[in-house]
């Protein structure tokens, strides 16, 4: 799976990232500071490189994108400004499969404050394996969602 990532810093849960992926078999499309021609502590603002990987998945050239900021509050925003992105601030493993099942999410926000390496883990573990529900109420639901921008 291609998955786009972004940071505007590489701390906490941040400093794994990008390594579990590609140990998970995943092809990385790096953004911010995941994005090895940024050199400075701060590669970016948060807000246009959680935009520009979410825009990946928007295209089509990506299939999923992780966004991650200090709170994860503002990744998130940014993400789910991009059209056709529905982008969810994941804590733990039971939100993260939450938010893949129901509200089918294609971009996980995650906080660098908070998010420790084993939770990482669990976060992930729980993402890749929980699929959309095809509910008919989760995929009204869904289709609803999208409407509201209109």
């Amino acid at each position: 799976m291609r998955i786009a990532i972004s940071a505007d810093q590489i701390k906490g849960c941040g400093l794994y990232l990008a390594d579990e992926l590609r140990k998970r078999g995943h092809e990385v499309l790096p953004y911010g500071a995941f994005d090895p021609a940024h050199t400075p502590e701060f590669a970016d603002d948060w807000a246009p490189v959680s935009a520009a990987a979410a825009r990946e998945v928007a295209a089509g050239r990506a299939d999923q994108a992780i966004v991650c900021c200090w709170t994860g509050t503002g990744a998130s925003i940014a993400a789910n400004k991009v059209d056709g992105i529905r982008a969810a601030l994941c804590s733990d493993a039971e939100t993260a499969a939450g938010a893949r099942r129901w509200n089918h999410a294609n971009v996980l926000a995650l906080s660098m404050r908070l998010t420790s390496g084993p939770v990482l883990m669990e976060i992930l573990d729980a993402w890749f394996a929980t699929a959309p529900s095809r509910e008919v109420a989760d995929v009204l639901n869904v289709e609803h969602v999208a409407e509201i921008r209109r």
